[in-house]
């Protein structure tokens, strides 16, 4: 590679005012009502913290900015997130803000059962109430592993201060025995050639450590990278967030720039919902298929904008996102990492060539003080092979196709990049399993009636069903397939997938087996016709047999009688409007809570 990708950017994350100009700007902090005042209130809240060793010019008035931390043992993709605060830190200081940390619901996809997805909402209410309940101006969200993301800005959206956020970055490339391997994309690949006899258990057992080799995320074009790029696109995250892996030194340079700049953001009053707009979603949608990025960012963007009060809906997916071509060559869909890709120039890249192609609203604004524009107008690629321009793009389609019909009537979801051309028009015997416990008891059976034609069917795994919304969409294929050289099959189901895997799978299927949707009563033997291009998923059943099944069928029991799964049970809402709680949507904002007494 020649040159250094983030030379021209160095303007853009000090594009904001500069320190001088900035502190002439006074403004009443919200933090004030906390440390501002004299007599009793005052002193009991400056004392308790002034035992942390905090001089008295730190309670002048000005901006408190909380550093909200996912760091966690438990979340190894996060474990490098102490250095980074201690860098954000750095930044505030330098910019006359005082920094205090504070943790949050750390969310490890990797360790956490049932499914992490489960907790994004109770995190974001973690976030929220923290954000809340506490003398905070502005805040930075160290995000990285999967939910962490939009369960940070969740929660921060429904406060509305100034925000950043700071990714924490892929992990190093993969290598093992000369060749270059993706988290989770490899999980799949040599779980199945475990299965098929072309890898041992030995060959497994040393693949691990080769795999995840750095600190970081996954550096596939997961769900983590996805959502990281997200963030960029939304403007929310500073330019070169998504792409800068975890154990390059220019991460912890864009942390630190990250905490000058929430200090300019607080005297700006430069919010989250100034930069969350309708726009900027719009942008993200594009950036989305430009990427081939995870179907995991439907549900996560939904959410969010659920929060902050923008109107966004599935269809607005299909409307905007389905003909970007995407130009990215990234596993899962393509060959390289996430490492090439900052190489190559990362997102940067690619929001210029949606701008130059009229696919970007150029003047949405951004964290760095500029409009998305401006962030990217100078952006150069560096390898074609990696980032590909819209001439000649790495594929056709790459954004996300809502499929409709009497199968999912809210809508369901396919990743086209990922997926077999073959199999976009297909027509075939469905094989239905009721639950995740069925699929598992039964997939490698050798008695099992199926073959390359039948149509994999998954109940019982949406919101309310597993609970929770597992990743569990993209089933492995039965061994006895595999063996025989089959390496796709149409799968359906109200599941999810790992951003990690490919395939020609259905997912988000709503209304979700769990309420009574159509695929509750789907049968092994039912026909089901899969047209992509056409948008449409059918059951081939007459409605007069759906009706006596409707009649006969049973809703599952809530999984629990108390606490948090319960709570989820009630309260979750469809996979086609982000799977928040009822009663958490809609913007907020943040208000000064009452005073204690």
């Amino acid at each position: 590679m020649s040159g250094n990708p983030d030379v021209r950017f160095n303007n853009i994350w000090t594009a904001g005012k500069s320190g001088d100009d900035v502190t002439t700007t006074k403004r009443k902090m919200r933090s004030s009502e906390w440390f501002g005042k004299a007599g009793k209130d005052g002193f009991h809240r400056r004392s308790w913290m002034k035992n942390q060793g905090l001089p008295d010019h730190l309670f002048d008035g000005r901006p408190v900015i909380g550093i909200c931390n996912t760091w966690s043992e438990l979340t190894p993709c996060n474990a490098h997130f102490r250095v980074l605060a201690e860098r954000v830190k750095r930044g505030v200081y330098e910019m006359g803000g005082f920094p205090l940390e504070f943790p949050v619901m750390s969310l490890g996809e990797t360790l956490m059962r049932p499914t992490t997805m489960m907790f994004r909402n109770l995190a974001s209410m973690d976030v929220e109430e923290s954000i809340r309940a506490n003398p905070l101006d502005g805040v930075v969200l160290l995000v990285g592993c999967d939910k962490t993301t939009p369960s940070l800005v969740m929660g921060a959206a429904s406060c509305d201060l100034p925000t950043v956020v700071v990714s924490g970055g892929p992990m190093l490339n993969g290598r093992w025995r000369g060749e270059e391997i993706g988290s989770g994309t490899h999980v799949w690949k040599f779980d199945a050639m475990v299965k098929t006899g072309e890898m041992s258990l030995d060959d497994l057992a040393d693949a691990e450590a080769c795999m995840s080799r750095s600190v970081g995320h996954c550096m596939t074009m997961g769900t983590a990278s996805t959502m990281a790029s997200m963030m960029e696109a939304l403007g929310i995250g500073l330019p070169s967030n998504a792409a800068i892996p975890a154990a390059d030194s220019r991460r912890n340079a864009l942390a630190h720039v990250a905490g000058r700049r929430i200090v300019e953001m607080v005297r700006e009053d430069l919010r989250l919902s100034k930069i969350l707009t309708r726009a900027a979603f719009e942008n993200a949608i594009r950036a989305n298929g430009a990427i081939g990025g995870s179907t995991n960012a439907i549900v996560h963007l939904l959410a969010i904008a659920g929060r902050i009060g923008v109107d966004l809906t599935l269809d607005d997916w299909d409307r905007l996102g389905r003909e970007v071509p995407c130009l990215v060559n990234l596993m899962p869909s393509g060959a390289h990492l996430m490492e090439d890709f900052y190489y190559a120039g990362g997102l940067p890249v690619v929001l210029r060539e949606l701008g130059e192609n009229g696919l970007l609203h150029r003047d949405a604004p951004t964290v760095s003080g500029r409009t998305i524009w401006e962030n990217v107008e100078g952006a150069t690629c560096y390898n074609r092979d990696v980032i590909h321009g819209f001439s000649a793009p790495f594929k056709a389609h790459g954004g996300i196709r809502v499929l409709h019909g009497n199968l999912a009537a809210s809508g369901a979801v396919i990743k086209p990049s990922a997926a077999t051309p073959a199999l976009m028009i297909h027509r075939g015997p469905a094989v239905v399993f009721e639950d995740i416990d069925d699929y598992k008891a039964r997939i490698d059976d050798p008695d099992l009636d199926i073959d390359a034609d039948s149509v994999m069917v998954l109940k019982n795994c949406g919101p309310k069903g597993y609970p929770g919304f597992p990743e569990v969409g993209n089933m492995a294929l039965p061994a006895k397939l595999l063996k025989a050289g089959v390496t796709d099959m149409v799968r359906i189901s109200d599941a999810r997938m790992s951003g990690t895997a490919y395939g020609t799978v259905v997912l988000h299927a709503a209304p979700e087996a769990a309420v009574g949707g159509t695929l509750a009563l789907v049968r092994s033997g039912d026909m089901i016709e899969l047209d992509v291009a056409a948008g449409r998923l059918h059951l081939d059943v007459t409605e007069d047999e759906l009706a006596r099944r409707r009649a006969a069928w049973r809703a599952p029991e809530a999984p629990a009688p108390r606490g948090y799964a319960w709570l989820h049970h009630q309260h979750v809402m469809q996979a086609d409007v982000g799977a928040d709680f009822d009663f958490l949507r809609g913007a907020s904002g943040a208000p000064i809570p009452r005073e204690s007494h």
